[in-house]
């Protein structure tokens, strides 16, 4: 009987509880879970946060990977690796904090070869945002050559895998975070300047004095406003994120004074070939990126207060939760 921590609409609101089988979903493929993480929107539905869930009991969890025990899909067989994010698991579908959960094949891809489940979470839906981002960059013609790329939230899951995927990939990774404790290990990461979010904070003119030929934004809000006026002719942004705020307070004239362009960056929904192609990506990563990485390893026991430090800007690097501990 699998252990899981259990959301409800009452106090306490998060709960370990043991499961009987019956009572995870009727769902084509059973996985026993390695390891799962927590992503700042696993720490807003542990916290209650932005009304992630809505419909009670729920496991929370929106990534996981590990090892299928059943299925009635023939895409997967028993012992298959598999990773699981987006898809809305663990916000409208039971989620990976859990030591076993019952997924629609739909959902999963094959962990790539060589890759261990602990290595592809450390990754997760933070390293295959990040993934994503820089393959959008590239498919839109930035090269290391156009000049410096600006990684906003680069001390976060998202942030700091740009910061170390792009500086891989040869360009000149600006990181851009709010904790200047952590400069050291942003440039540990490849940031060839670590600058204060407070300098971004401050709403600015529309077009300013340029600097960047990309950025990755997980931020939104003014710290996107002041990326976008701050680009190079042509320069090019992947926005993915929205930690600081959903709104954008600009005007038009990035992008039809100086051609910036403006790429979202989805990981939720995107087709399988695609989510394939990026963790085959991730896969063929040199195993030095996860040296680099900082990451603390806790249990289910551990998710809420570890969540609630998320909230507060408490947390930098990875959190890997392993289910069994």
């Amino acid at each position: 009987m699998p252990r899981a921590l259990m959301l409800h609409d009452e106090s306490p609101r998060a709960r370990l509880e043991t499961l009987d089988e019956d009572r995870l979903p009727e769902r084509a493929v059973r996985v026993a879970i390695d390891y799962s993480d927590l992503n700042y929107k696993d720490a807003m539905a542990v916290t209650g946060q932005g009304k992630i869930v809505r419909d009670y009991p729920l496991v929370p969890g929106i990534d996981f990977a590990g090892t299928v025990t059943a299925s009635t899909d023939a895409r997967f067989d028993a012992d298959d690796r598999v990773i699981l994010t987006g898809w809305g698991v663990g916000e409208r579908y039971w989620g990976g904090f859990a030591e076993a959960m019952r997924v629609d094949a739909d959902w999963l891809v094959p962990c790539p070869r060589p890759l261990s489940t602990r290595e592809a979470i450390l990754f997760g839906t933070a390293g295959l945002t990040a993934m994503l981002s820089v393959m959008r960059l590239q498919e839109a013609g930035l090269s290391p050559g156009d000049g410096p790329v600006a990684v906003s939230g680069a001390s976060g899951g998202v942030g700091s895998w740009a910061v170390s995927i792009l500086a891989h990939e040869g360009f000149e990774v600006h990181a851009i975070t709010g904790k200047p404790d952590q400069g050291d290990w942003l440039t540990r990461l490849g940031a060839a300047q670590v600058l204060a979010r407070d300098d971004f904070t401050e709403r600015g003119r529309p077009l300013a004095s340029t600097h960047w030929a990309g950025a990755v934004d997980t931020v939104g809000g003014q710290v996107l406003a002041n990326l976008l006026a701050q680009m190079r002719y042509a320069g090019k942004v992947a926005a993915v994120g929205l930690a600081g705020d959903a709104a954008l307070p600009t005007t038009v004239m990035p992008f039809i004074l100086r051609g910036v362009a403006l790429l979202g960056v989805d990981s939720v929904y995107i087709p399988f070939e695609r989510r394939r192609a990026a963790w085959q990506r991730i896969a063929a990563l040199p195993n030095a990126l996860l040296t680099h990485m900082q990451v603390e390893e806790i249990g289910l026991e551990d998710v809420e207060s570890q969540a609630h430090a998320m909230i507060e800007g408490r947390t930098h690097g990875r959190l890997l939760i392993d289910p069994h501990r």
